[in-house]
């Protein structure tokens, strides 16, 4: 036992000595001697959300979570913690389905010594975030964890970060996290339709000559700091003796699945 929890440490140190650009944050490819250090060292996880959704016939389907979960590993790489893999539920699933499944889901995270939650959407409509809320509410009310729910650029927009429907955001957003998957020739060379109408589907200015990697890496840098910040606040917002990853160890007998 010994042994094997000294080498669970030792590979904590090594991803904790890893440059940050390269550490590994994507929950579902740590080891859990990685996990457990990133825990300890920021108790924060953050989870994306999004939907298979048109975005253009250039982008693709998931794009919403794709941005958010992109914007939240820069984050943990920057601020710390971990990133949960990207939902794929939104609130037409019908919230009072869906609000317990993310209840536990929450909860589940909650067992696993985080301090705070973060929910984070790329589909940016009022009833995605209000299903996060809800769905954390009976998780954050004793106290011992803080959370939130964000649109990606909840925190960051501006005139160098915001967002649209597959049109220069967050097409710039896919130039930059998934270029292999942004055919802009699939648009052709005439007119858009306005406003999201047929055949396009795109509200907001043309990808084709408004959207480019760089601004897609600015506007990432921009949101993954503004969420950084934001989880910092929420476990400074704890009392000092719940800021701590409140589990033993990530080994069996004390923890095994989320």
């Amino acid at each position: 036992m010994a042994a094997a929890l000294a080498a669970s440490v030792a590979v904590g140190e090594e991803a904790q000595a890893m440059p940050q650009a390269e550490r590994e944050v994507r929950m579902e490819l740590m080891r859990p001697g990685e996990l457990e250090a990133a825990g300890r060292a920021f108790p924060a996880v953050y989870v994306p959300f999004g939907l298979i959704e048109w975005h253009g016939r250039h982008l693709p389907l998931g794009c919403d979570a794709l941005k958010a979960h992109g914007i939240l590993v820069a984050c943990a790489r920057q601020a710390g913690g971990v990133v949960y893999p990207p939902v794929y539920f939104h609130d037409g699933f019908g919230r009072a389905r869906m609000v317990p499944v993310l209840t536990r889901l929450f909860e589940g995270l909650k067992r696993t010594g985080f301090r705070v939650i973060l929910g984070v959407s790329g589909h940016n409509v009022r009833e995605q975030i209000a299903m996060i809320e809800e769905a954390l509410a009976p998780v954050t009310a004793d106290g011992t964890v803080a959370g939130a729910g964000l649109w990606e650029v909840s925190l960051s927009q501006g005139p160098e970060c915001n967002t649209d429907h597959a049109a220069a955001w967050e097409t710039s957003d896919m130039m930059a996290l998934h270029p292999d998957r942004v055919d802009l020739a699939a648009l052709g060379a005439g007119p858009l339709a306005p406003d999201m109408k047929p055949p396009d589907g795109i509200g907001g200015l043309d990808p084709r000559a408004h959207a480019s990697a760089n601004r897609g890496r600015r506007c990432i840098e921009l949101a993954a700091a503004a969420i950084g910040r934001k989880a910092r606040e929420l476990l400074e917002s704890l009392p000092p003796e719940r800021r701590a990853l409140g589990i033993e160890a990530i080994a069996p007998g004390k923890w095994w699945l989320i």
